[in-house]
């Protein structure tokens, strides 16, 4: 990628010191004209560190688990039935190929017990989201992880020639926010031993909007060894109610079913989703939100020198070419929290989407640690 320059000036970034942001870039970066709910208050602390939705759930999932207080008193069996038969519905497919989890977090566990342990193999990308990594090695696996390539995709050529009890594949990928297209993806579908399973990890599903990319979900149909999981985390702002689901065929679903503990799921989380699965404009309009901010922001960094990672999620990669530890304590303490340190990418600073009012406070922020 292409770097930022060594300096920055204060004066080219003078427009967002004290007095905000020229009127050219109001509209796009302050949402004017927005119907969208305002985001909750922060605190003094713009929270940019976990890819969370700051709008949160739609209105009608916050009705929904007002309603659902008055269930408390119920194991959520029922609850969980009818969110398996409205997924059924969404997606075209049998109830019996969804499996419910404590967030997409429980499913990747799931996987890892059951498809991992000693004398198999993990195979990954690097960097890809971690927790399957963590899971698998606690189960004495092996872990192989090939680096992406030169464009931040999979390099799924080269993960499809080992040999592996689980392949797994972040797709949106967290956390570079980039795609590995739809063609490749397919291929090492086809190629990948029949003996080896796949699980592909749609968390930002619904923020990619390439025609380069394209949902697994309908391919599970014919593939054996495909396992997709999908969270309510993202797009519908529930990540702290920790919802997601896994798609599979029967034989995998009941294998990881054989690893679960019961009634992991609260009846609060299963009405505020199917509440949610009913409102797609809610979830067009996050899309278009995040598409707008983020479209606002990758605008006014490359104005100072920095190139952004083509990002197709509700997050972005910024290139500082140079250790990027120190600008994420910096700008902790300046109350703007940032993504991790990723050891494969020692130079580059993950920051999620927020409200337009959270990322012109990172903007700031973000000049005055880097000037």
């Amino acid at each position: 990628m292409a770097a930022c320059s060594s300096a920055l000036s204060r004066r080219a970034f003078g427009r967002f010191i004290g007095g905000g942001i020229a009127a050219a870039s109001v509209s796009p970066l302050l949402g004017a004209g927005s119907s969208a709910p305002p985001a909750p208050a922060t605190g003094g602390v713009v929270r940019l560190s976990a890819n969370e939705n700051p709008y949160g759930p739609c209105p009608a999932a916050l009705r929904a688990m007002r309603e659902a207080f008055a269930l408390a008193w119920r194991y959520p069996d029922e609850a969980t039935d009818g969110l398996r038969a409205d997924l059924a519905k969404a997606h075209g497919l049998p109830k019996e190929w969804f499996l419910i989890g404590d967030g997409s977090s429980e499913i990747l566990k799931l996987a890892a017990n059951a498809f991992t342990g000693p004398g198999l193999r993990l195979v990954t990308a690097d960097p890809t989201f971690e927790a399957i990594a963590v899971h698998a090695r606690v189960q004495g696996t092996e872990v192989i992880a090939v680096p992406l390539d030169r464009q931040f995709a999979h390099d799924l050529e080269k993960m499809a020639a080992e040999r592996a009890g689980l392949f797994y594949v972040c797709n949106p990928n967290n956390p570079t926010g980039s795609i590995t297209a739809k063609s490749r993806v397919r291929s090492f579908l086809d190629k990948v031993p029949k003996d080896g399973n796949v699980l592909v990890d749609e968390a930002y599903h619904h923020y990619a909007d390439s025609p380069d990319y394209e949902s697994v979900v309908p391919l599970v149909a014919t593939h054996a060894n495909l396992l997709v999981t999908r969270t309510f985390s993202k797009i519908y702002g529930m990540a702290g109610l920790r919802l997601g689901y896994a798609i599979a065929q029967p034989p995998l679903i009941e294998r990881l079913a054989q690893h679960a503990a019961w009634d992991t799921v609260n009846i609060i989380a299963l009405a505020a989703a199917r509440a949610s699965l009913a409102d797609a404009a809610y979830v067009a309009e996050g899309r278009r939100r995040n598409s707008a901010t983020k479209a606002q922001v990758v605008s006014e960094l490359a104005k100072l020198g920095y190139d952004v990672v083509p990002s197709q999620t509700n997050f972005i990669l910024i290139g500082l070419r140079h250790e990027v530890k120190p600008a994420i304590d910096a700008l902790g303490a300046r109350g703007v929290q940032v993504g991790r340190l990723f050891p494969a990418l020692p130079q580059y600073l993950r920051v999620t989407i927020g409200t337009p009012a959270q990322m012109k406070r990172f903007l700031q922020t973000f000049a005055a640690v880097v000037a």
